[in-house]
């Protein structure tokens, strides 16, 4: 199950539906099965306080992923700020909502083993972003 919750911030108009049978193709692209994964939309203050809190970073991002993935099932909470999603959009000249989904699958594909931090990692995560937002209807 595919939840989608919001603190602080107005929930994004969504395609609930949509973005969940989305969601389930890419990981199933992966191999995997969706179990519980669940989307907090926050403003910045939250999300740096979920940084500081559970990871010890004190900086701003856009989405942070909490994995807890059983073998072939992604399962996790991915929050989402929605401020540095809009912030995000603007700088790179990308649409607001292209930028979400792009945000939204991000999460997905580390659930699904793919990671952005090591050498050459980061190309391979927007290989799959791409390849991903091409799958979205």
């Amino acid at each position: 199950m595919i939840t989608y919750n919001a603190e602080g911030v107005r929930m994004p108009k969504l395609k609930k539906r949509e973005t969940t049978a989305w969601i389930r193709a890419v990981a199933g692209s992966y191999g995997y099965k969706v179990g519980e994964v669940g989307y907090m939309f926050v403003d910045d203050e939250k999300i740096l306080e979920v940084n500081n809190e559970f990871l010890g970073h004190d900086y701003y991002t856009d989405v942070i992923t909490f994995d807890y993935d059983e073998p072939g099932i992604v399962s996790g909470d991915i929050v989402i700020s929605l401020d540095t999603v809009r912030s995000n959009a603007e700088k790179f000249g990308k649409d607001y909502e292209e930028e979400l989904r792009r945000v939204i699958i991000h999460g997905i594909l580390h659930l699904c083993g793919i990671n952005d931090k090591g050498p050459g990692e980061r190309e391979v995560m927007e290989e799959a972003e791409n390849k991903a937002l091409a799958m979205h209807p």
